[in-house]
């Protein structure tokens, strides 16, 4: 079947193959049959096209090859597009610095001209992710305003779907750190609504499963499973990684629900000692770490009871991050002790 369509394929446009795919297979065939199509279709279109639809089901390997078939052509617009597609798959990477992705944006904007909008979309994308990586976070939203003058002019309705779904990604980190939590759970459930990938399914429940840090464990909880159980259905390793190691022992340590509750981080490792009451014990781990970040500090001050290093941790997670939400936990403390002092 699939070199039978392969031979009309190249008249249609990727929305459209999509949508007979679905109409004619479904679950495990589908996936097989649109990883096949991206990989070996002869038009140059859907060549660039599907690295958009491999990266945003999660299937790296795929389109590494992707990546390199359009690097390799003899079309300027196909290389460009492996061009930014490479450097996106190597944000997905903790060893990759986001430092060097900035960069790289920068020589490839200078290398390279291009008015494709669907192009100029992903530049200012990139660059967003990058911030997001750095914790930069007063440097993000700047799509959430313009992102329509690119989608006016780009014709594939799939991948304005996709770019959809990542311009909301943005949104609800946005206003989770400037605790607008309403407004970024609105954003989560509707990219929950828009999409049946696995990777984005995972990250959209971890954001909403740490929305509930100040509120209630069960919700957190509940989110952060469900994120943990699409990582592993779609054998997502790094984030399988973060939510057992990271985030699920620190809304576990949070809220002083820690049996059987393990990791190999070190921070969370005091967090999880904090919670239990060892304060000593958690001092020495986090002596351990050379470079503390925030969190590391509010553990630190929480065991030590000292007010001058939580609000040590409270100006990183202003100053350094323009982070609202996780400044409250230092804060909280402050008060605390305030409190009964």
């Amino acid at each position: 079947m699939l070199a039978k369509f392969m031979a009309v394929e190249s008249e249609l446009t990727m929305t459209e193959i999509v949508t007979i795919m679905k109409q004619e297979n479904s679950g495990e065939s589908f996936t097989n049959m649109m990883k096949n199509i991206c990989l070996q279709s002869p038009s140059k279109d859907i060549q660039k096209k599907g690295m958009e639809y491999l990266y945003m089901q999660g299937f790296h390997k795929e389109l590494e090859l992707l990546i390199e078939k359009n690097l390799e052509s003899d079309n300027t617009s196909n290389r460009l597009w492996g061009s930014i597609y490479r450097i996106m798959l190597d944000q997905t990477s903790r060893k990759d610095h986001p430092r060097v992705t900035l960069q790289k944006i920068k020589q490839l904007t200078n290398r390279y001209s291009t008015n494709e909008p669907e192009l100029l979309f992903l530049i200012e994308l990139i660059k967003e992710k990058a911030y997001q990586i750095l914790c930069q976070f007063d440097r993000i939203g700047n799509l959430m305003v313009t992102y329509q003058r690119y989608f006016s002019n780009i014709e594939e309705r799939l991948l304005i779907n996709y770019f959809k779904i990542r311009v909301y990604n943005i949104n609800i980190i946005y206003h989770m750190v400037r605790n607008e939590l309403i407004m970024a759970r609105k954003y989560a459930y509707r990219t929950i609504n828009m999409t049946d990938s696995l990777p984005i399914l995972a990250s959209i429940h971890t954001y909403l499963g740490l929305s509930y840090t100040f509120d209630t464990y069960e919700k957190g909880m509940l989110h952060l499973k469900k994120a943990l159980a699409f990582s592993k259905e779609g054998n997502i390793h790094y984030l399988v990684d973060i939510l057992e190691n990271y985030n699920i022992p620190f809304l576990s340590a949070h809220f002083k629900m820690v049996d059987n509750i393990t990791t190999s981080d070190i921070g969370e490792q005091a967090h999880l000692e904090i919670a239990k009451g060892n304060n000593d014990k958690a001092i020495q781990l986090l002596n351990e770490l050379p470079n503390k970040n925030p969190f590391h500090l509010y553990y630190l001050g929480k065991a030590k009871e000292d007010r001058s290093i939580l609000s040590e941790a409270y100006n990183h997670f202003i100053e350094k991050r323009s982070d609202y939400f996780f400044s409250r936990l230092p804060l909280n403390a402050i008060r605390t002790y305030d409190f009964f002092t």
